[in-house]
């Protein structure tokens, strides 16, 4: 399988500092690349962004099953950034695996994954938000969703509790294919229909350029990273006609819609508080709903979550890129040889 990819991040136009960090991993039989989007002030949302991504490719263990590996890997970031920050920073995070014909896809919060395939988009990580609940509760609708004020608050991180939740995605990859990571300063201001377009016409180096540059030009509120990756060659290529995504288990895939720009708007919180307000305020929906139900009886609903394990496996040869200030970027080409 031969990859080409492409990473690009810019601290926007209304910060002083960049908390938004990425890598990338070239192993002998796959490709890592790696999203994180800090939070918990001036310097924690960058220390905590910067952790996430080094533990990511520090702990994932080549020789374990892609989606156990990319669990795991992510269940040590966010140990490593709890025991760092004892709750007081948090990162969102998001991973593209590409091995053996498959692209597996981990994320926590609404740092996103897309695929391009033949100029149609679509979103293939979940957003951990408030409002994305929402929307699949029925309770508010796309539009209403990508408009509301409390589009910020997200219900995942790496980082403020002892454990984490991880949804990890599987699919089959073609020739041709394109796949995007990037922070909500990127998707929050471009929509996906414009995205699609720039990664199916662009060859990465550009397409990264061109998105980071659009972001500015709409207001540049936030920090802006992507990160693009083009599937030139597959081997043991698949011939079935349509890609089926493989779902987390006990969490369904949301529906896809093209996300329209919001507002630029300065965040009156940390992403932080904006995390423990949004949970916050989901409890207090959940108890209102149960009371009105059942006004002898009200309790908060427990949350199963996975016990921390981590990968020992250590790896060398990171491509790896965060500044206070400046724009970074990095572009390879890498050919991956198929598992005997």
């Amino acid at each position: 399988m031969r990859v080409r990819f492409s990473a690009r991040s810019d601290v926007g136009l209304r910060r002083e500092v960049n908390q938004d960090s990425y890598g990338a991993q070239e192993l002998p039989q796959a490709v890592l690349l790696i999203v994180c989007d800090g939070m918990g002030g001036h310097v924690a949302g960058e220390v905590a962004s910067r952790l996430g991504v080094d533990t990511i490719i520090a702990t994932f263990a080549a020789s374990a099953p892609p989606d156990a590996a990319l669990r795991d890997s992510f269940v040590a970031a966010n140990t490593a950034i709890y025991t760092e920050g004892h709750g007081s920073m948090g990162t969102t995070g998001v991973a593209a695996l590409f091995v053996d014909g498959q692209l597996h896809v981990a994320n926590v919060g609404d740092s996103r994954a897309y695929m391009v395939r033949e100029g149609q988009i679509e979103q293939i990580s979940r957003d951990h938000s408030f409002v994305s609940d929402q929307v699949d509760a029925g309770l508010m609708t796309a539009e209403q969703a990508r408009t509301s004020n409390v589009r910020n608050i997200i219900t995942r991180a790496l980082g403020y509790q002892p454990e984490v939740q991880v949804d990890v995605f599987s699919l089959p990859l073609r020739p041709g294919d394109t796949v995007l990571l990037s922070s909500d300063g990127m998707h929050g201001l471009i929509e996906d229909s414009e995205i699609a377009e720039v990664a199916s016409i662009l060859p990465p180096e550009d397409a990264v350029q061109r998105l980071v540059d659009t972001a500015n030009d709409r207001g540049g509120h936030d920090n802006i990273t992507v990160v693009i990756a083009q599937v030139d060659d597959v081997d043991g290529l698949l011939t079935d006609t349509a890609a089926e995504v493989s779902e987390p288990q006990g969490d369904a895939l949301p529906p896809v819609a093209p996300a329209a720009p919001p507002a630029p708007t300065e965040r009156p919180l940390s992403r932080l508080g904006l995390l423990l307000a949004g949970l916050a305020l989901m409890v207090l929906i959940v108890a209102a709903s149960v009371l009105l139900a059942n006004p002898a009886s009200v309790s908060a609903p427990d949350v199963a979550r996975p016990t921390p394990s981590t990968s020992p496996t250590a790896l060398a040869a990171t491509a790896t890129a965060t500044s206070p200030t400046a724009t970074t970027s990095i572009t390879a080409t890498t050919s991956i040889t198929a598992t005997p």
